[in-house]
């Protein structure tokens, strides 16, 4: 079994929009600094690197699933122009008024990726911005890490570790390793 590190979007790989918005088309899409250098070292270290992002601005009909994969697509292709990839992406399009096993909190996605890519969760790791993504990760038995840029985590938040940025959290990965 393989080791994955499943990583939030918005927040994590790429800088969020601004007032609770949404991105909605790969013009709005800014990566944030040291990201591909982070995922390259991951992919070296041979964790399966996996997006794992609620995208509820599907659910709201401000985004198609055609436009999202299309921001998706052009991720991989930026990443890969810089030597890195992803090996898979998982989106939630729900609603957070729907029930479903997808969205964050909820661990589906993690799951889905584990049967799909043959990871051993217990080996893995979940870096997200939001105490749904540490509350998936810990649902699905993985390593948590929450980033916080400039934001402060909630009180309730216990991930196994905080840091400021996605190099920071990959260093953290690897000098556990």
């Amino acid at each position: 079994m393989k080791k994955a590190a499943f990583l939030d979007r918005d927040g994590v790989i790429n800088k969020r929009a601004g007032d609770g918005g949404y991105i909605l088309n790969w013009g709005e899409f800014e990566i944030l600094s040291g990201v591909p250098e982070a995922i390259t070292q991951l992919n070296r270290a041979g964790f399966q690197v996996i997006v794992v992002t609620n995208q509820q601005c599907v659910a709201k009909g401000l985004i198609t699933i055609a436009g999202l994969e299309e921001i998706h697509r052009n991720l991989q292709r930026e990443l890969a122009d810089a030597g890195a990839h992803l090996d898979a992406i998982y989106y939630c399009p729900h609603g957070s008024d729907e029930s479903c096993a997808c969205r964050k909190p909820a661990p589906g996605m993690l799951l889905t990726a584990a049967k799909e890519h043959d990871l051993d969760l217990a080996s893995s790791w979940i870096i997200g911005d939001a105490d749904s993504d540490i509350v998936a990760g810990q649902s699905a038995g993985c390593k948590t890490i929450l980033i916080t840029g400039d934001l402060h985590p909630s009180a309730g938040t216990v991930a196994n570790s905080t840091v400021e940025s996605l190099p920071a959290a990959v260093k953290r990965i690897l000098a556990a390793a």
